[in-house]
């Protein structure tokens, strides 16, 4: 299966570099809308079967404009969701919590997945939950599948998930809006990125320690 993991469209919480991660949550930015038309181009040679989208609305508002393109249903899977803040939600990213929320999200792909985040989720729900959507995706028979998803989430899978990106990878490179992670595999036989934000994904090396986190949830 190929895979195509994208971030959302911008939405204000962004802008402001806040941790907003509830359901349903905001919509989009005039620029995060602009983002959404754009993806039916930028994707445009991606032989795309099946479009999921969370259950978040700028997800779906983001998902809108493709699936109009390739006449596909939104699928809306809980599954693909934000990392949940639990009590640091709301709290600027570059604060101690925000940076504790990013903290916790790779040491989750380092494998220390009972860590939980304060009044949220431990690193073995959000990587089960996510997890199951990739099955469901996998056991459709879809060759390539795109999932409009949000920034710590992509980040956490792919660098949990994928056998050439590492942590410090994944943690030195943010998502911009609408930006994509494309990898192939199969949950089986397991998964390696190709590209990342448009570059190409070198094979990585023994995994760092998570680093200094660089990027709030959204």
């Amino acid at each position: 299966m190929r895979l195509l993991l994208v971030r959302h469209g911008q939405i204000p919480s962004n802008v402001d570099h806040l941790l907003d991660t509830a359901v349903p949550g905001p919509g989009l930015t005039p620029l995060g809308e602009r983002q959404a038309a754009a993806l039916p181009r930028a994707l445009a040679g991606e032989d795309i079967e099946a479009l999921y989208a969370s259950t978040l609305i700028r997800t779906r508002l983001t998902a809108a404009p493709l699936a109009a393109a390739r006449g596909l249903e939104v699928i809306v899977r809980a599954g693909i969701r934000e990392v949940s803040a639990g009590d640091l939600e709301m709290r600027p990213g570059d604060s101690p919590e925000g940076r504790q929320y990013m903290r916790t999200v790779f040491a989750w792909a380092a494998g220390d997945t009972a860590l939980r985040i304060p009044g949220g989720e431990n690193g073995e729900e959000a990587l089960s939950r996510y997890d199951a959507v990739i099955a469901e995706a996998a056991a459709s028979g879809a060759g390539t599948v795109a999932m409009v998803s949000h920034g710590a989430a992509v980040r956490l899978w792919t660098a949990a998930r994928a056998d050439n990106v590492d942590i410090a990878f994944a943690a030195a490179r943010p998502l911009d809006n609408t930006g994509v992670v494309i990898l192939e595999g199969s949950p089986s036989d397991g998964f390696k990125a190709l590209t990342w934000a448009g570059a190409t994904v070198v094979p990585a090396g023994d995994s760092g320690p998570a680093g200094e986190p660089v990027d709030a949830a959204g």
